[in-house]
């Protein structure tokens, strides 16, 4: 008994620890593990409840605090389910028009990996309209060369501190830039892509650092570029999409507050969770790859495709627009203190920047 005493006292403790409104990595850390704290908890419950033995203060007292642990965590992750309205809709096979889709492939390769032919079997099977690459060095540009006749349109970005991307296109893109929203070793790409019916299309992708002991100790830095991107996606009367590895699960506080302030929305609410890391630990999974896009976007399909030798599994997303899903299809509501929320954290992430290119500059000296 005592051993389930400590149990359900771990799964108490580590949900009501994430609700402290703090950047540190050990506190922002336990956004990620929601699924197997439930899956934990509740199994610690059924225990509780059966276990042959005298019921004391210290048993009511934890089946109280784990009922209500439990209660919490399935509200943040119930809506990645069938059990909850969608949040986008699902084109009909008599709505789907070619001209007005774009496929996605979306794959962090992990540097050091060297099975191309994994990720290239899955480019050549799908045809993807757009594939990015994230943690991609100049060896994965010049394996990834093969594919550039039928993409003629990228933007190559090879570094070797995990953050380099590649962006490959068969549409064509146009103002096509790379930017370091906060940090120099951080880059984005920013540019607008043609579908095949001239509607041109915003694109965000984004690969910010992620809050842990061996990258970032906050998660400032990352919290402040996805909310710099969705203050910068409001202001647009465009279509647009935001995809990338964003090391954030989708029902944080941040990503939820990305999406507020955004307006743009998540084809996963309401179908299935798309739990792309650990691609080696089934029971250690979570979203980190994401794909974002505004209300005239309507889900075709949205895959996770097969391991490639990453600790991610690459995401596959077709998306159709239409003005009858922009009639249809409605923002998350925005409160009154979003913005305000927004805008401090995003300073905030200014300051930090500051500081930490300061001590850069000071540790040259």
């Amino acid at each position: 008994m005592l051993l389930i005493e400590i149990v359900s006292g771990l799964v108490i403790f580590l949900t009501f620890w994430s609700l402290i409104p703090r950047d540190e990595w050990w506190i922002r850390g336990t956004d990620f593990p929601r699924l197997q704290l439930l899956g934990i908890g509740f199994l610690t419950l059924l225990a509780l409840l059966f276990w042959p033995v005298a019921w004391d203060f210290m048993r009511y007292f934890c089946l109280v605090g784990l009922m209500a642990a439990l209660a919490y965590q399935l509200k943040m992750v119930l809506p990645y389910t069938f059990l909850w309205k969608k949040q986008v809709v699902q084109v009909k096979p008599e709505q789907k028009n070619p001209e007005k889709t774009i496929s996605l492939l979306v794959s962090n390769v992990l540097m050091p990996n060297d099975q191309y032919q994994l990720l290239l079997a899955h480019i050549e099977q799908l045809k993807p309209d757009l594939v990015l690459t994230l943690e991609t060095d100049q060896k994965w540009q010049q394996a990834l060369e093969v594919i550039e006749q039928d993409y003629p349109y990228h933007v190559k970005v090879p570094l070797d501190n995990l953050y380099g991307m590649h962006l490959y296109s068969r549409l064509k893109l146009r103002n096509s830039e790379i930017k370091f929203l906060l940090s120099d070793e951080i880059p984005s790409i920013h540019t607008t892509v043609i579908l095949r019916n001239g509607q041109p299309v915003d694109l965000y992708c984004l690969h910010p650092k992620p809050p842990s002991p061996t990258e970032a100790s906050e998660s400032t830095l990352r919290d402040a570029e996805l909310l710099l991107v969705g203050d910068q996606v409001k202001d647009i009367n465009q279509s647009c999409i935001v995809m990338g590895d964003l090391n954030d699960v989708a029902w944080s506080r941040t990503t939820q507050l990305f999406q507020r302030i955004s307006g743009l929305l998540d084809p996963r609410v309401g179908r299935h969770f798309i739990n792309t890391f650990h691609a080696d630990y089934p029971f250690m999974r979570w979203s980190l790859d994401h794909i974002f896009h505004s209300v005239d976007f309507a889900l075709v399909k949205m895959l996770r495709l097969s391991h490639i030798g990453s600790d991610h599994f690459p995401v596959y997303t077709v998306l159709q627009t239409g003005r009858q899903f922009d009639a249809i299809q409605e923002e998350l509501d925005e409160t009154a203190s979003d913005q305000q929320e927004a805008d401090k954290k995003i300073q905030q992430g200014f300051e930090k920047a500051q500081q930490e290119n300061q001590q850069a500059i000071s540790e040259l000296k």
